[in-house]
């Protein structure tokens, strides 16, 4: 589940980049400043905007311990800041004063990345304020950086399309033409991929482009072997430019957003569009994630930044916050059996199945004989309890069979929409259901109950193309061979 709960509108233009830490949210503007709100409130800080650029500030980010933040913009300049009393801390030039697009922090805070223009790649050492060590790209400008999270190397993405990989003294490991438009986004994921051997690293990078499409990476890295990079996906749905890609913070999300004007959601494992949000007017060119809250910002063209709160299950098993397996059930492992179980308050269960070894193939199979005779369980009550949640699981997993997102249902009919429209509360609806609606002399939101601005209904084709895309995807994989 995925809301909004908070819409900041103070920019003057367009938003072109969020940032956030454990204590802020930093955004940054065609008109010149960078704000900085408090997660607890999102009420901006009393020394907020921070001036100091003289034209637009392309991005912001936050150093690994949310202290310093730093921005960049058209004057050539990123700009160091002290983000408790938003002081000026430094001011580093370009070499050659060309604009600067990008900026990134090292995940040990001892450099900085900043990328130009013209191409040039600058790393400079956040103690001595000097350039470290400098490179440069063949063709169009660095749009796009982001550092592994070790540290020992970094990626920057260009405007002509390459993603290029660099080592932490500037030395360029692997170069690759990944979007034909152009890159826009790269980010990693923070968390480790299973198969890391002691002497390989193995990373996940997505990489967003002007050809609508996200791609998914597999970049393995060893002191004595050197790098690779492996496409591995293409996550599609966007009609238009995809424009800025994040990962959550537990690696199993990514958030993208497009000149499409909507926000998706996606899940990374098997690519799914979990969610699609289409609250911003105009061209979304920026979203990141809280590291430690299930937070995310999006930013956009509507001058505008909302903040949503993510909201994935999640479970409370002896003292350790456990989330609810998103595997399918009969691919459970025995230790989501346990999870399971202790959301249907049968923690009492959990040393018995373990010692049957019950994973989730075995627990859809389970009988009230099996559990009486072959588990051993004793007590009438506790047997009827797990067969009654097993029976439950077997019915979600025939209706998870269907899945269909809950932004494809209309709000009115929870039916799968054909002609989705945006009403002007900003959200989608049945086009027919929402006539029926209006024709009835309603003209409030069904779903905010406040007054409707105005009663005209604007298509939502981009809703409508993510719907048929997900008709054809359900329709493949419900096809049956023929014997």
């Amino acid at each position: 589940m995925v809301k909004l709960i908070c819409t900041l509108s103070d920019h003057r233009d367009d938003v072109n980049c969020c940032a956030l830490s454990s204590s802020y949210l930093a955004t940054c503007s065609l008109d010149k400043t960078i704000r900085l709100y408090s997660l607890n409130n999102f009420v901006e800080l009393p020394y907020s905007p921070l001036k100091g650029h003289t034209y637009a500030v392309h991005c912001c980010c936050f150093s690994p311990l949310g202290d310093i933040l730093a921005s960049c913009s058209t004057d050539g300049n990123t700009v160091l800041w002290n983000t408790q009393n938003g002081l000026k801390l430094a001011v580093l030039e370009h070499p050659c004063r060309n604009p600067v697009r990008i900026c990134q922090f090292s995940p040990n805070s001892a450099y900085l990345v900043s990328g130009a223009a013209d191409g040039s790649v600058n790393l400079w050492n956040v103690q001595s304020l000097k350039v470290y060590r400098s490179g440069s790209v063949k063709d169009g400008s660095l749009v796009a950086c982001a550092f592994a999270p070790n540290g020992s190397f970094f990626v920057t993405g260009s405007s002509c399309g390459d993603l290029t990989v660099w080592d932490d003294k500037m030395r360029c490991l692997y170069n690759e033409k990944a979007h034909d438009l152009g890159v826009t986004c790269c980010d990693f994921s923070s968390q480790p991929l299973s198969g890391n051997k002691q002497d390989i690293k193995y990373f996940r990078m997505a990489s967003s482009g002007q050809d609508s499409i996200i791609k998914l990476w597999i970049i393995s890295f060893a002191d004595l072997t050197g790098l690779e990079v492996k496409y591995k996906c293409t996550l599609s749905g966007h009609t238009a430019p995809v424009l800025a890609c994040a990962f959550s913070c537990d690696g199993q999300t990514l958030v993208s957003g497009s000149v499409d004007k909507t926000v998706m959601i996606f899940e990374i494992n098997t690519g799914t569009i979990l969610h699609i949000l289409t609250q911003h007017t105009r061209y979304v060119t920026t979203c990141a994630f809280a590291p430690d809250m299930p937070l995310f910002a999006t930013g956009s063209m509507d001058k505008c930044v909302n903040i949503w709160q993510f909201e994935p299950k999640q479970l409370l098993t002896g003292s350790t916050l456990m989330e609810e397996p998103k595997i399918s059930v009969d691919n459970w492992s025995e230790e989501d059996v346990s999870v399971w179980l202790c959301t249907q308050s049968l923690q009492d269960l959990v040393e018995i199945f373990k010692r049957n070894n019950i994973d989730g193939k075995e627990l859809l199979n389970l009988t009230k004989e099996s559990l009486a005779d072959d588990l051993k369980i004793d007590s009438l009550g506790l047997r009827s309890k797990a067969l009654r949640s097993i029976d439950e699981l077997r019915t979600e997993m025939k209706s998870a069979c269907l899945g269909i997102p809950d932004e494809f249902l209309c709000p009115i009919t929870r039916e799968l929409m054909k002609e989705p429209v945006i009403a002007a509360d900003g959200y989608s609806y049945e086009k027919e259901a929402m006539e029926n609606w209006i024709i009835k002399k309603r003209h409030s939101s069904p779903m905010t109950n406040l007054p409707l601005q105005r009663l005209v209904l604007t298509p939502n084709r981009s809703l409508k193309m993510a719907i048929n895309r997900w008709l054809e995807t359900q329709l493949k994989y419900n096809e049956k061979p023929s014997s």
